[in-house]
């Protein structure tokens, strides 16, 4: 008996062991299995979703691939926006101490690496002071590097560690379609980082910018743009910048399904200008022009010159001024009306398509002269 029982126990114990190692060859098995596969050259995890290698964070499952896309774009352009704070300093009147004023905010984003920051103008205007927010919550006072009121755009820079920029990718506005997608990244109402989408509703409208001269060829779209969103990224699908968006129609002020942006390929002349110049450094005729109010109640066409400066280009091929002779009677000087044929209907017109062309360009100028046209060739000055 005492046999059997040792006999026994040992059999127990053999099959707890072969049990053990059975299972245990099971589930590594069953593991491999089930294991994402890994690249032979790399060594890396092969991702299941598909998702993109600069992908943080992990997508829950249920999202389609159009959500993944969305989602995405947002982690990677995000770091490009940043968030502007404005201030005014004043005087107190009593006690003669200053005071710095909050102003307003806006959007903005990063152009390069050497600390620009592209914004509106009228987010800036009247500023004495602005801050940029960066993604990362750090908080930079701004240098305000040049202006374009004429296209409400602005470039600020910082000083900051390169690592922490990230420049925006640039596309192109000369092909986009209405009905293709878009998305808009600011900071509406100070909530920042905040992602609206939509599509292009329309393409060459106009809005007036804060010098009163139209910006041409703006984009429209339905994606929801709010005060403070003025100056963010208008993104197309694939993340690149088509637009800065600037203006919303709105009887409330508040996003009604109409926000305008300025289309990336003005941008993208105007900045390199305002980095080097301080302003846009567009060619000039060297002349002065009466106001549109004024053409319109002498029922004149084209753009009027008031002023002819001297040594400039049009002195050198001729135009005439408006002046007062001897009598005291206005004497009307030559009116403009068309630049290499292009049609010239007022002084916006002009300002408008000069800037097709670089200073030392020749330009063929029709003019109208006491109701006769004459054409002169003339060689486009800089801006001065």
């Amino acid at each position: 008996m005492k046999s059997n029982s040792i006999l026994r126990f040992f059999l127990w114990a053999a099959l707890l062991v072969g049990g053990f190692f059975l299972g245990t060859s099971w589930k590594t098995t069953f593991n491999q299995q089930m294991a994402p596969q890994t690249s032979a050259d790399e060594g890396t995890p092969r991702n299941v979703n598909n998702e993109g290698p600069s992908s943080t964070t992990a997508l829950p499952p249920g999202l389609n691939e159009g959500e993944k896309a969305t989602i995405r774009l947002f982690e990677n352009s995000a770091p490009s926006v940043a968030y502007i704070t404005t201030s005014q300093i004043r005087q107190d009147y009593w006690t003669r101490n200053v005071m710095e004023i909050p102003q307003g905010s806006g959007s903005g984003f990063v152009w390069d690496k050497n600390g620009h920051v592209i914004t509106n103008y009228h987010v800036i205007q009247g500023a004495d002071k602005a801050q940029v927010t960066l993604s990362d919550r750090t908080t930079w006072d701004a240098e305000l590097v040049g202006a374009a009121p004429e296209k409400d755009l602005a470039v600020l820079k910082i000083t900051t560690p390169t690592s922490t920029l990230k420049p925006i990718p640039v596309g192109s506005s000369d092909n986009l379609l209405v009905g293709q997608s878009v998305l808009a990244i600011g900071n509406p109402f100070g909530l920042d980082q905040t992602l609206t989408t939509g599509i292009i509703s329309a393409l060459g409208r106009e809005i007036k910018s804060v010098s009163g001269i139209p910006i041409r060829d703006v984009i429209q779209s339905d994606a929801a743009i709010n005060p403070g969103n003025s100056g963010g990224p208008l993104l197309n699908s694939s993340g690149e910048l088509i637009g800065v968006n600037t203006a919303i129609y709105s009887p409330s002020g508040a996003s009604a399904g109409i926000g305008f942006s300025i289309p990336v390929d003005v941008v993208k002349w105007v900045v390199p200008d305002l980095i080097q110049y301080g302003k846009v450094n567009r060619p000039t005729l060297g002349v002065e022009l009466a106001n549109a109010q004024t053409t319109q109640r002498l029922g004149l066409k084209g753009a009027l010159i008031t002023h002819v400066s001297e040594g400039s280009a049009a002195e050198k091929a001729g135009l005439q001024p408006t002046y007062r002779d001897r009598s005291g009677r206005i004497r009307l000087g030559d009116s403009i009306i068309a630049i290499n044929g292009e049609v010239v209907e007022s002084s916006n017109d002009l300002i408008l398509i000069l800037e097709k062309y670089k200073a030392g360009d020749n330009v063929k100028v029709k003019i109208l002269r006491e109701d006769r046209e004459t054409e002169l060739t003339l060689r486009l000055d800089g801006s001065r």
